[in-house]
């Protein structure tokens, strides 16, 4: 929220009440209207308005400049089972002891128990006649078993003990590495942008961001920006990467702010340097705040979503007052008489 002061209406309110009073006493004798007036403008020049974004400004997380996408250790071989198992632990509190064999805790969807009817909380009793009591033996079969085959699990299910097949899948090292597209901005400019190298006649490599997708409400367009364009200077100061201009776009601007951007273009295989002034994304600004004495108190927020009209507060009495907190609505008239709709029940519900 922003106060905004006003030290020369302040002292025009000032003088204004001053002269208001020194006519009501008599030394000057102008038309009643007049005066009425420069008690209104006095009142007005003593109001507090104060005012914030029409909506909520939403935050973002900064990359840094070099991203790892694919952070994850590579896949170990062997066979997948698709189960994670520990040990069976009975089910009584009271009573903890381990019993024979490994309780599925997790089955993968789609994958080899899944097919063969393993569920979670299935009890693993044998696999191919061995006994199996520890879940650390079926990751050692797992790990050790070379090629894809077909193994038969011993399973009691609460107190039912049956006998499936698990066909196992070899695991793969391969995997599918994450590519980069671009960096984006969707807040102040709201674009996406790579990170574009090249010589200058000769001169030191030069850098810039390449506008590669424009996102709606941008207001790139508004300024003849497109597809292609390459940013090379943000208010002066050369662009060195994609992520540069973003990060200096939320760390130095506010969301309203103007900037200068230095473009480059390639249009029918001529280079044009353009200058482009680009007002960043705005979010409008709206009242929250009105004060005017005790005649009238008015404030509203978006977080939380509350609004509050007074009128006539003299503390412990007021003549209206309106207040809306996230639904919820009252009004009150002369302190006395109150209505409110939109107020959440609570019920205790009693079973049948």
């Amino acid at each position: 929220m922003t106060h905004h002061s006003d030290p020369v209406g302040a002292g025009l309110a000032r003088d204004s009440f001053v002269a208001t009073c020194t006519l009501i006493a008599g030394k000057a004798r102008p038309h009643r209207g007049r005066v009425l007036g420069m008690v209104f403008s006095a009142c007005l020049l003593n109001a507090c308005v104060s005012h914030e974004p029409r909506q909520l400004v939403p935050s973002i997380t900064l990359s840094p400049e070099i991203v790892s996408l694919s952070e994850g250790e590579a896949v170990g071989t062997g066979l997948s089972f698709g189960i994670t198992a520990a040990v069976n632990e009975s089910d009584s509190l009271s009573n903890i002891t381990v019993l024979p064999g490994i309780r599925v805790r997790a089955v993968t969807a789609n994958g080899a128990a899944d097919t063969a009817g393993i569920r979670a909380g299935d009890v693993i009793l044998s696999i191919d006649g061995r006994e199996i009591n520890h879940p650390d033996l079926l990751d050692a079969l797992a790990q050790q078993t070379g090629s894809a085959g077909a193994f038969v699990f011993q399973v009691r299910r609460n107190t039912t003990v049956f006998e499936t097949t698990v066909n196992a899948s070899a695991n793969s090292d391969r995997r599918s590495l994450p590519t980069e597209l671009y960096r984006a901005d969707p807040i102040l400019i709201r674009a996406g942008f790579t990170t574009e190298v090249f010589e200058d006649a000769g001169a030191a490599p030069v850098s810039g961001a390449r506008i590669v997708e424009i996102f709606p409400e941008s207001p790139l367009p508004e300024v003849d920006l497109r597809d292609g364009d390459t940013i090379l200077a943000l208010n002066g100061v050369g662009v060195q990467s994609a992520q540069d201009l973003i990060t200096r776009l939320h760390s130095e601007y506010q969301p309203g702010d103007r900037v200068t951007l230095s473009v480059l273009r390639s249009a029918a295989g001529e280079n044009q340097l353009l200058e482009k002034n680009v007002r960043l994304w705005d979010p409008g600004q709206r009242v929250s705040r009105v004060a005017l004495g005790p005649l009238l108190q008015y404030e509203s927020s978006l977080a939380p979503q509350q609004t509050r009209l007074s009128i006539g507060d003299l503390w412990l009495f007021s003549l209206f007052d309106y207040q809306l907190s996230e639904g919820e609505r009252e009004v009150r008239l002369l302190s006395i008489f109150r209505f409110a709709t939109g107020y959440g029940e609570l019920v205790e519900e009693t079973a049948p």
